[in-house]
């Protein structure tokens, strides 16, 4: 169970990675997200020792080929060299191949645990085919076979699991079907096996560390990521976040939009109610805002202070509009008493929204400063109101506007 610094797992935020900390992973498994996100960082992270295994791998079968014709020589027309050289390396370079390709991430785990199939028969049919041809041959490379597919082909845990069944299965069939139930086999058998419990124990335990090692850096990242009072995006976060998104609306050629929400009257709330109070209206408003910003790509943040930031992603001027009209209504429903507002009993808040298509001869920050103009003009305009800004932007030299807001936030 995670333990840090003395606090139990019940003590974590309410976040995606922490929350599988507290369901825990008997089964290594995560939910849906966060499986995929282990899986690309644990093939990013393994990717270069792969190579080198599979490398190493492809210059032990050469090896093993030249031995075979060396020790069993002509007697079996040469066949097991045949399968080192004609299917064992192809199937090595095979998923070499498939480790630079730009769709690895989705396909690596899937080809590769076919290929250590074939891999694992392959190996198994060399003696086989031995003892067949009245030769009595050991299992080494059966048993090789199956720690490497445990623990040096990146499989996870339960990829490795089936490939080792499919060839510890055709082991046992075979003793059945070609009649080989000597003690020999059945030794041989026993060590397979063996091989099988041990590769097994050390990739489970080993997958298991490496889950809660993601768990615990992923909480991390996070928790650096969250504004400290209300729990979502810090304004370092939006920045970040920001800049992504521009570039790839770029690319995509999509429309971005940036909305600045600020609370209304917020310095005499905070006279009138106090500052635990006041936290407590930030935290509310900051779960309304995340809750109206619903797409994958939609994201809400916490800018400075009583404004808040929510940026929108391949954004009509229809969805822009059903937001602003979510986030109004969802700010009405707190319900929230504000005596000392000059705008409402209730609290309220204004929002000015930039709303533009990027491009490369532009920079984020001149859509920000789009939304903080229409912010100002909201407020400048008895605030409790919706401004939005489009055309605005093609004529706004980036600077020029003065941030006015720190003389005017009562």
């Amino acid at each position: 169970m995670y333990q840090a610094q003395g606090h139990s797992v019940h003590d974590l935020p309410d976040l995606p990675h922490a929350r599988q900390l507290k369901d825990g992973i008997p089964w290594l498994i995560f939910t849906p997200d966060l499986e995929a996100e282990f899986r690309r960082a644990h093939l990013d992270e393994q990717l270069v020792a792969i190579r080198l295994n599979l490398c190493v791998a492809i210059t032990m079968a050469i090896a093993f080929s030249g031995m075979d014709l060396l020790v069993l020589g002509p007697r079996l027309d040469r066949i097991p060299g045949l399968l080192h050289v004609l299917l064992i390396v192809p199937t090595l370079l095979a998923v070499i191949a498939v480790s630079f390709s730009p769709r690895r991430h989705s396909i690596y785990q899937t080809v590769t645990t076919t290929a250590a199939a074939v891999y694992g028969l392959a190996q198994l049919a060399i003696p086989l085919l031995a003892s067949a041809g009245g030769i009595k041959f050991l299992l080494p490379g059966v048993v090789l076979a199956t720690m490497y597919i445990y623990l040096l082909a990146g499989l996870l845990f339960y990829r490795a699991l089936v490939a080792n069944a499919i060839v510890l299965f055709a082991y046992l069939g075979a003793q059945t079907l070609l009649h080989l139930d000597t003690p020999e086999f059945s030794y041989d058998a026993l060590v397979l096996v063996a091989a099988n419990v041990v590769g097994a124990s050390v990739v489970y335990m080993q997958e298991k560390t490496n889950r809660l090692r993601f768990l615990e850096a992923g909480l991390l990242r996070e928790m650096v990521a969250r504004d400290g009072l209300t729990g979502i995006q810090n304004r370092r976060m939006f920045d970040q976040h920001m800049i992504r998104l521009w570039h790839q609306g770029v690319r995509e050629q999509q429309q971005i939009a940036v909305l600045l929400v600020d609370i209304d009257c917020f310095k005499n709330y905070n006279d009138r109610y106090g500052h635990q109070a006041g936290d407590e209206c930030l935290r509310a408003v900051a779960r309304a805002l995340t809750q109206c910003a619903r797409r994958p790509l939609d994201f809400a943040a916490r800018y400075g202070g009583e404004e808040f930031a929510v940026v929108l992603y391949e954004a009509t001027r229809e969805y822009v509009a059903e937001v602003l009209t979510r986030i109004q209504r969802s700010i009405a429903e707190l319900n929230i008493p504000h005596d000392a507002s000059i705008v409402a009993s209730r609290l309220t808040v204004s929002v000015g929204a930039g709303y533009i298509k990027p491009t490369a001869s532009r920079t984020p920050e001149g859509l920000i400063q789009l939304a903080d103009e229409a912010l100002y003009t909201a407020k400048e305009q008895g605030r409790n109101r919706v401004v939005v800004m489009e055309v605005e932007y093609q004529a706004m030299m980036t600077g020029r506007f003065e941030k006015r807001r720190a003389r005017n936030t009562a």
